[in-house]
């Protein structure tokens, strides 16, 4: 471990009990903002290195990530009224954002901050790897071990061990278990 790391480590040995939970070997670089963090709960062996902004803005929302995952610098996730879930062994890239919340736009002549937020599960699978710059959008639910190209904006459903890439992000390749290799996926 680098001295930075090691910076980071003892910075949240001595601040760990602010937050929700935070498990052993466990990391946090110097966060931009964390709003809430009692409704942070971090597992075991997480590396989250600086410049994360968390926003959990109401008594009912937290976000929740699993062991062994590793987020990379200026991480953005907003969970709103409800759980927001970040599975065991997964990979987050720098400068992504995850949500679970988004402003309605309906009402004409209406601040879009000022109408109704539409709150919509949002959830990582295991073992999936989100590319740099990516934007995950309220409601997507990402199936284990999916991999998420760069820059992506990502919405929808997507079932485990496929790739995704594209705005909007569509899925391009899926494993078959059969060949044993990742196919692409036809145009249909």
């Amino acid at each position: 471990m680098n001295w930075e790391k090691a910076k980071w480590f003892v910075r949240t040995i001595l601040i760990k009990w602010q937050y929700g939970q935070v498990g052993s070997h466990s990391y946090i670089g110097k966060p931009l903002f964390i709003q809430n963090k009692k409704r942070l709960f971090v597992g075991t062996n997480v590396r989250i290195y600086p410049g994360m902004r968390a926003e959990m803005t109401t008594r009912n929302a937290s976000i929740r990530i699993g062991d062994n995952v590793s987020i990379g610098q200026n991480f953005h996730v907003v969970s709103y009224d409800s759980e927001l879930y970040i599975g065991e062994n997964t990979t987050i890239s720098a400068n992504v954002f995850i949500s679970n919340v988004n402003h309605d736009y309906h009402e004409l002549n209406v601040h879009s901050l000022d109408q109704k937020m539409n709150v919509k599960n949002t959830e990582i699978g295991k073992y999936s790897f989100i590319g740099y710059g990516a934007v995950i959008l309220p409601g997507t639910k990402l199936g284990k071990q999916c991999i998420v190209g760069a820059n992506s904006v990502v919405k929808g459903k997507f079932p485990d061990y496929c790739v995704v890439a594209g705005n909007p992000a569509r899925m391009i390749r899926k494993y078959n278990f059969q060949t044993k290799i990742w196919e692409n996926c036809s145009d249909e």
